[in-house]
């Protein structure tokens, strides 16, 4: 089955490892095969991995879209969730459900967990400013 998906102009997104962006006007694609797809409100740079949360994202992403180095970006991925449980052992049920796409190859599907980690990840840090 095609995925549709309607560009705002000027909006990005990754189509398998190519970065695309829209002109000035709003464009239809039609996505014919299975390739990774992040549109541009779901892709994470590199800079903008400033936390140990951003950080498990960003090298989910990396899974997604660059499997060709799949084995570099798993490795990355268990430390980094080692340390952030190690940090805050509260996340180990949201990073269980993680691991289990990680393990299933369901990237896009982790992804959309690791920002209800981002999410939880600052709840955790707004209470810490709050009581001190």
């Amino acid at each position: 089955m095609a995925l549709k998906i309607s560009l705002r102009p000027n909006e990005r997104m990754i189509i398998g490892r190519a970065v695309v962006t829209n002109g000035n006007t709003t464009a239809t694609l039609i996505i014919e095969n299975k390739v990774p797809v992040l549109r541009q409100k779901d892709i994470l740079s590199q800079d903008d991995a400033d936390s140990p949360a951003r950080q498990i994202y960003f090298t989910i992403q990396l899974m997604y879209v660059d499997e060709g180095n799949i084995v570099t970006h798993h490795h990355a991925y268990w430390k980094l969730v080692q340390d952030f449980v190690g940090a805050a052992p509260s996340a180990l049920h949201l990073i269980d459900k993680i691991s289990e796409h990680i393990l299933g190859e369901r990237y896009y599907h982790a992804l959309k967990l690791g920002k209800k980690l981002i999410d939880y990840e600052q709840e955790v840090l707004d209470r810490v400013c709050e009581s001190s």
